[in-house]
Formats: structure tokens, C-alpha cells, sequence
């Protein structure tokens, strides 16, 4: 029996009820290190110098003193082993023919192997779970050095090559040398990574012996010795890093070349120098799958910051610069990109110039974020600002609007773009700052915040109207008059909500902003934008606020025309008497000229009642009004014609020329710059 007990392939030994030592297995044996001779009559405890040795003492016990078996679990550095290793331990009590106790029997299985194997899937989960939170490079980078210290190396690095950080995709094949590499993260199981030669975000090159060059040239991951030769030629190639690996102990180099969709994007070096273990093949299968995850990560960041570099390019290039001094109105305006994660919007505004010293307020935004957003949103600005050119009223031009949003999305859908549908909400509102009249229209967007001088703020009650894309659903417009110094704020919705506020707080937070009014406008945006978003906002975000002005009398003359040739003249007389007034006699020859030709075709053609109105702004404005709907063209007279030639001189005589449809009729302008007498 003691022959089958010592030649059991079993790590086992027997100990008596005073934990001595009785019979040991050769397989225990040949794990001490130890005959069975030199170890009887020992403890556990004197034959392993382990504070596991003690714990298992006690597990012993407890069976002596309650007769059950008892399951163990033990991570021990046995004599002769450069690592550690796991145990199962069974301690069993052993019973005489009457059921005494008298003694234990200890059974060991090495379960290293399969122990090893769970801590390496549980670090490619909790890879897979912590590298890749944000669409950020940089941190990506970060995340896996946290990830793989300490469980895989005491000290690892991340460099990529400088290319990528642009968003530019580098050549095919490896690197050219000399191999120059940047640091974008590192951690080490010291505080401050004391070994560190290269700061992050710095440039360095690294020698053609060096690991991390080697594995970029030949594209395959590596482990490596610290050797005394491969100290020598450190010491030649880096000696600052060659400091630095004797001064921490630097044994074991590990390094995967880090690539992604047939892209190499850099190199990851793992080092040890506080662990003895020797990296071994295992270690590297599993640092190339967590590099290979942070890869996949890394790469969706870069190519995500590229398209977001262009996105931003095209939205700044299509949003407005400051709009040019307008009699109208005063102008303030903020456009916020989103967030990193969310990526940049379609949100836009515009100010439009129109006749008549008017101007266009427009407010929109595009659904979706990227390049296909910003395309779209440009389009639809540009649209905008054609529609608006044509001075069609807010409610027909939303339609028009619309129409070409219905253009726009059969379009991607016949060309299979990535885009697919589109959709936006979009707000226009024309000021008149003579009537003081604003005629608003909207399509699926936030209502309009209006502050009066009196300290009021309103949520203007202007027709929701359906989302632009939808089709075949009408806009109506709305109309009122504003005070002079009105606020109007239009925005985007990302301004009143968010995850952390609904719309109607935010909404009552822009109220209460909007009543108390800043020194400026300038300083308006400002408020509102530090009380609505004082973090950083997940969406786009487009603020324009216009304080209102008006032209008096002092600005603007009306004369009724009677519909008859004789009024001509005295018409005409009396728009010099009041450019005389007005300090502009050197307009006097172009008016008398454009309000001639502009009178004589509203009598021949138009309907009564005829207006006519001169505006004094930045340029001389001649507005003639008639009841007609007909707008006269521009046509190339024959020389035997005796008419036709009245609007081709206004034409060359003024700046601009055009017609706009009114309620009631139409209305003739006429722009000219004026040169004060």
C-alpha cells in the first residue's frame, strides 16, 4: 500500500492529527523539490515558506475538528520555478475501521494553465469593454495602456506614426526609415511612469534595433531578451533609453505592430521589470488581440476626426461671417458644433438683405450629423437664400423649400447614398423695419422667443407647420407688429434640450435670461449660452437674436400717385424737393430719371392706388406700388420701337432693380448709392 501510495501519479502526502508529515507521492516529491524523507515529520508550513502554507494549515484543522472536506485555492512560488502557479487543494480526512480521524489527506492539482487562461478572457473583455468609449485617439490610446497594466506588463507605451493623428491614411507597406514615432500614451505600475524617455505628444526616432522598429519593419509581433548584447547596442543607438533600462531592471520586451483594415497605425511596447516572469507566447497572443481591438477603435477615431475636420471645414465655409450693418435690425449670433461623440450637425442661420431696406431671419436645421448633413444643410441655406432673392413671402417659400427637400431625398435614394432621407425644420421670418411688421413662418421648428422693451418675454404663437420632406401639408405665416428695440431669438433645438434638461425647462430658462437683458446683444448670446449650456452640449446649436430698429420720417417719404400722366411730374418734383431735404442732391438727375420711367409704367400698365416711397438708408431706395399683379421684364427694344426702353435704363442707372409680390399687388424698387451733398 505504501508502494502504491508513493508511485500514485497523484500530488498527494499524508499528514497525521498533528499535521505532520507521514507519506508523500513521488509527484509531491518532485513538486518540493524534496524527498519524502527529508520532509516526514514536517508541517506544511515549515516545508513551504508561503503565507498560503499557514492558510492551508488552518483548512486542515477545521477538518480534523468537523470531519468535512474542505476545497482550497492557492497561488504559490514553488523552489525552482521563475513563476507563479496555481493550485487546487483538497484535504480530505482520513477515518479508522470505527471512524476515528486520525489524520488528513492532502491532494494538489496545478489548474495554472487553465487559471491563466480565465485572467487572459477576462482581460479581453474588460478590453473589449473599456478600449473604444469615445471617438478620441488619444484616449483610445490611454484606455488600452490601462488596460494592459498590470496584468499583462509593468510598463507599456503606445506610439503611432505622425500621420495618423492628421486623419491621413499613411502609405501601404512598412514605414520608411528612420522609423519616427509619436507617444500617445503610456502607464506604468509606478506612480508617474519614471521610465518614460518620450513625453506624450512628442516625436522620437526610434533605432533600427529597437524592438518597436523592428516589429513595424517586418510587420510581426515580437517578444525579446534583455540581454547584455542588446545593451550594447542600446547603449550605442539610445542611451537615454538604454538609462533607463538598466536603472529599472528592464528584462522582457514585448511588441505588436498595431493595425487595422490593412493600415498600420503604430506600434505597442510592452515591458517588465517589476514582474521576473519572462514574456512567453501566450502573452503575446493575447497582446495582439487586445491591440487589435484598440486598433479597430483607434482607426474609427482617426477616420471619425478626419470626417469631422471636413464637416466643420464645409459648415464654417457655408454658415455666414459677421452680416454686414443692417438698417433693420442689430445682429448677434453663436453656432456651437456638438460634441466629439455626436459629431457636427446641419444646424444653420442666415441673414438676408431684401428690398426695401427689409430683412430675412432664417433659422434651420438638418437631421443627421456628418459630411451628408453639412452637404445638405449648405443646399438648403443656398436654396434659402435664392428663394428669398425672389422676395417670395415665408409661407411660399417654406413650400418651395420643402419641394426641394422631396428632390433632395428621391435623389439619394436613386443614387443609393449613405445619406438616405433627408429631413429638416427650418424658420423664416422677413422685418420691415418701416411698417415695423414681421411676418413669420415655420416648418416643424422651435417656436421664436420675443423680448419688448417693456421687459415682456413671449413664445410667438407662429403655425407649427409639418418637418420639410414631408410633402403635400401647407405652411401658413404669421404676422405682427414689433416694437422698436424688440428681441427676437430664433435657435436650433439643441439649445433648449438635452439628457439632463426637457424642453419646457429649457424653454423657461431662456425666458427667464431673455427678461433680463444684457448691456449688449453680443453679451445676450453669452448669457444665454452660459445658462442653457454650461457643459458641453451632445448637438449642434445655432443662436441668432436681432434687436429691432426702425426708419421714421426722417428715413422714409410716401407720396400717393393719382392714375393719371399729368401726376408725373409733379411726382418727380417732389422726390427732388425731398432728396434736397435729405442732403442728396447729387441723386437728384438718376431719381428723377428712375421715378419717371417707374411712374409712367404704373399709370400705363398698373392699377390704382399708385405709392411711391423713397428710403434713406445706406443707399437710396425707390419703391413704386400699384395694384396690379403683372411684373413688368426687361426686354431689348428695336431701334424703330418707340418704347421699351424705360426699364433697361433704370437698369444701367441704379445698383439693382426688381419686383416683389405683395398682398395687394406688386411693388417696383430701384437701389442707387447715394453720394451726400
Amino acid at each position: 500500500m505504501q508502494w502504491a501510495f508513493a508511485q500514485s501519479p497523484a500530488t498527494a502526502a499524508l499528514y497525521d492529527t498533528r499535521l505532520r508529515l507521514r507519506l508523500a507521492t513521488t509527484r509531491m516529491e518532485q513538486v518540493i523539490g524534496r524527498s519524502e524523507k527529508a520532509m516526514r515529520g514536517l508541517r506544511v508550513s515549515e516545508i513551504l515558506i508561503d503565507p498560503q502554507s499557514e492558510r492551508t494549515e488552518e483548512g486542515m484543522r477545521r477538518v480534523l475538528a468537523t470531519g468535512e472536506d474542505e476545497q482550497l485555492q492557492v497561488t504559490l512560488r514553488l523552489p525552482g520555478h521563475d513563476r507563479e502557479s496555481v493550485w487546487t487543494i483538497s484535504l480530505v480526512p482520513v477515518r479508522d475501521s470505527v471512524g476515528t480521524i486520525r489524520g488528513v489527506l492532502l491532494s494538489a492539482q496545478d489548474v495554472t494553465t487553465e487559471h491563466l487562461a480565465r485572467e487572459r478572457l477576462a482581460l479581453l473583455n474588460e478590453a473589449s469593454l473599456r478600449i473604444g468609449s469615445t471617438l478620441d485617439v488619444v484616449r483610445s490610446a490611454q484606455e488600452l495602456a490601462d488596460v494592459a497594466v498590470p496584468q499583462l506588463a509593468d510598463f507599456i507605451t503606445v506610439d503611432l506614426l505622425p500621420s495618423i493623428e492628421s486623419g491621413e491614411d499613411p502609405r501601404a507597406g512598412p514605414p520608411s526609415r528612420p522609423i519616427t514615432l509619436r507617444r500617445v500614451a503610456s502607464r506604468s505600475v509606478l506612480e508617474g511612469s519614471p521610465e518614460a524617455v518620450v513625453a506624450h505628444g512628442s516625436l522620437a526616432t526610434y533605432p533600427d534595433a529597437s524592438p518597436a522598429a523592428e516589429c513595424l519593419a517586418t510587420g510581426r509581433p515580437l517578444i525579446r531578451k534583455v540581454t547584455p548584447a542588446s545593451m550594447v547596442a542600446w547603449e550605442r543607438d539610445a542611451p537615454d533609453r538604454a538609462a533607463r533600462v538598466r536603472k529599472f531592471g528592464f528584462h522582457s520586451v514585448l511588441a505588436v505592430p498595431m493595425r487595422a483594415r490593412g493600415i498600420t497605425l503604430g506600434v505597442v511596447t510592452c515591458s517588465r521589470h517589476q514582474r521576473p516572469e519572462q514574456f512567453v507566447q501566450d502573452d503575446l497572443l493575447l497582446a495582439e488581440e487586445i491591440t487589435a481591438r484598440a486598433a479597430v477603435c483607434i482607426d474609427n477615431a482617426r477616420r471619425y476626426s478626419r470626417e469631422r475636420r471636413v464637416s466643420l471645414a464645409l459648415q464654417s465655409s457655408l454658415l455666414p461671417g459677421r452680416p454686414p450693418r443692417q438698417a433693420a435690425v442689430e445682429i448677434a449670433s453663436r453656432y456651437l458644433p456638438a460634441s466629439a461623440r455626436a459629431g457636427v450637425g446641419g444646424d444653420w442661420f442666415d441673414v438676408i438683405p431684401l428690398s426695401g431696406a427689409r430683412v430675412a431671419l432664417v433659422v434651420g436645421d438638418v437631421v443627421g450629423h456628418g459630411i451628408q448633413a453639412s452637404a445638405a444643410m449648405g443646399r438648403l441655406r443656398t436654396a434659402v437664400r435664392t428663394l428669398a432673392d425672389v422676395d417670395l413671402r415665408p409661407d411660399e417659400l417654406l413650400t418651395h423649400l420643402d419641394d426641394l427637400v422631396i428632390h433632395l431625398s428621391a435623389e439619394a435614394d436613386s443614387t443609393q447614398a449613405p445619406s438616405g432621407d433627408i429631413g429638416a425644420t427650418c424658420l423664416y421670418a422677413v422685418y420691415d423695419p418701416v411698417s415695423r411688421r414681421c411676418t413669420l413662418a415655420r416648418a416643424g421648428h422651435p417656436v421664436p422667443a420675443l423680448a419688448t422693451p417693456d421687459g415682456a418675454v413671449e413664445f410667438l404663437d407662429v403655425p407649427a407647420g409639418p418637418p420639410l420632406g414631408l410633402g403635400g401639408l401647407p405652411f401658413e405665416s404669421t404676422e405682427l407688429e414689433l416694437p422698436e428695440g424688440s428681441v427676437l431669438t430664433l435657435y436650433t433645438d439643441g439649445l433648449v434640450g438635452s439628457r439632463e434638461q426637457g424642453i419646457d425647462e429649457g424653454l423657461q430658462t431662456l425666458r427667464e435670461v431673455l427678461a433680463r437683458p444684457a448691456a449688449s446683444l453680443e453679451a445676450d448670446c453669452d448669457a444665454v449660452l452660459g445658462a442653457l449650456l454650461p457643459n458641453r452640449q451632445a448637438d449642434d446649436v445655432a443662436l441668432l437674436m436681432a434687436r429691432t430698429r426702425v426708419l421714421d420720417t426722417a428715413h422714409v417719404a410716401t407720396w400717393d400717385v393719382p392714375l393719371e400722366a399729368s401726376a408725373v411730374a409733379r411726382t418727380r418734383k417732389e422726390a427732388c424737393e425731398q432728396l434736397d431735404v435729405w442732403g442728396l442732391d447729387e441723386a437728384a438727375f438718376v431719381t428723377e430719371l428712375v421715378v419717371s420711367e417707374l411712374i409712367t409704367n404704373a399709370i400705363r400698365y398698373g392699377d390704382a392706388p399708385i405709392r411711391l416711397r423713397l428710403i434713406r438708408d445706406k443707399k437710396l431706395i425707390i419703391e413704386v406700388s400699384d395694384a396690379s399683379s403683372t411684373a413688368p421684364h426687361l426686354r431689348r427694344a428695336r431701334s424703330s420701337d418707340e418704347g421699351g426702353r424705360g426699364l433697361l435704363l433704370v437698369a444701367q442707372l441704379t445698383q439693382g432693380w426688381g419686383t416683389r409680390q405683395t398682398y395687394t399687388g406688386k411693388t417696383i424698387w430701384a437701389e442707387q448709392s447715394l453720394v451726400p451733398g
